[in-house]
């Protein structure tokens, strides 16, 4: 099982909310995707992120019961990416819920690998970004979605 995260960060002009997308795939299959406006309004692209990441991670955990280390999720962001590998770093992370810090104990444990994805294959984006009828395209037979008629 892999799963893909990504934020379109203050994509709402108005509110500057955030809007979160992840996908799982199991094999070459999509098997669930979720697309979300965030509540609260982060203070930073690496927040964002991060804790989508952590969610992304308690979506795989709890929900499938997946008990194998090394589940991977990628991510295009290499702070948020950073975050849970470097302990260092934490310092700097002291604003965001503790709630979602359990992500590092996950990756120092090797339960849970975080990866960097380029944009250019990042597939949440269909959920979290404005996109032109060719990249809509391109995502969505790269994801195996086909149109069915009737």
């Amino acid at each position: 099982m892999v799963g893909f995260c990504d934020v379109d960060y203050a994509g709402d002009r108005i509110e500057r909310k955030s809007t979160s997308g992840n996908f799982q795939f199991l094999g070459e299959n999509l098997i669930s995707w979720a697309s979300k406006r965030q509540t609260t309004i982060s203070l930073s692209t690496t927040e964002v992120e991060y804790i989508l990441a952590a969610s992304c991670c308690t979506h795989k955990l709890e929900d499938y019961q997946i008990n194998e280390n090394n589940i991977l999720i990628y991510c295009d962001n290499t702070v948020a990416i950073c975050l849970p590998k470097n302990p260092i770093l934490h310092s700097r992370a002291k604003h965001i819920e503790i709630k979602h810090h359990f992500i590092i104990d996950y990756v120092q444990k090797g339960i849970l690998d975080i990866q960097f994805i380029d944009t250019e294959h990042q597939w949440v984006d269909i959920f979290t970004k404005h996109l032109t009828v060719r990249r809509f395209d391109f995502i969505k037979k790269n994801l195996n979605m086909h149109f069915v008629s009737d």
